[in-house]
């Protein structure tokens, strides 16, 4: 599967800091950056945080059809698609092994359209 790299910046909210709803703004800690609020925050929804404060569970938005998430407590943290179970790997490694899709959608209980978009996402090349 290709490597794809991320990189993070903390943000911070100066306006849950001061209680100043005039402010809702995000800005990033390294470079004084302010950041488009309301498109951070959105993809800040995606995140489920447990008890403990810590990320539980974290839906990838890069996928159009297939619900893929991860949970750092199932499959060691690996992505997921919800519908069926599978590891986004292990559909791409029977896929690139030439299996049909319509097998290995139905081995893992995938549906077939969402099992396509998973291999869209998953081995499209960098541009």
């Amino acid at each position: 599967m290709p490597f794809v790299g991320f990189a993070a910046e903390v943000l911070f909210d100066y306006a849950n800091k001061r209680n100043d709803d005039d402010l809702l703004e995000l800005v990033v800690v390294r470079t004084g950056q302010k950041q488009f609020s309301e498109l951070i925050r959105d993809y800040l929804k995606r995140i489920t945080y447990g008890d403990d404060g810590w990320a539980a569970h974290v839906e990838l938005p890069i996928y159009g059809r297939a619900h893929v998430v991860v949970n750092p407590h199932v499959a060691f943290g690996l992505p997921l698609v919800t519908e069926g179970g599978a590891r986004v790997e292990d559909l791409v490694d029977r896929f690139l092994a030439g299996d049909a899709i319509t097998s290995i959608a139905d081995d893992f209980g995938v549906p077939a359209e969402q099992f396509e978009d998973v291999i869209r996402v998953a081995t499209r090349t960098a541009t």
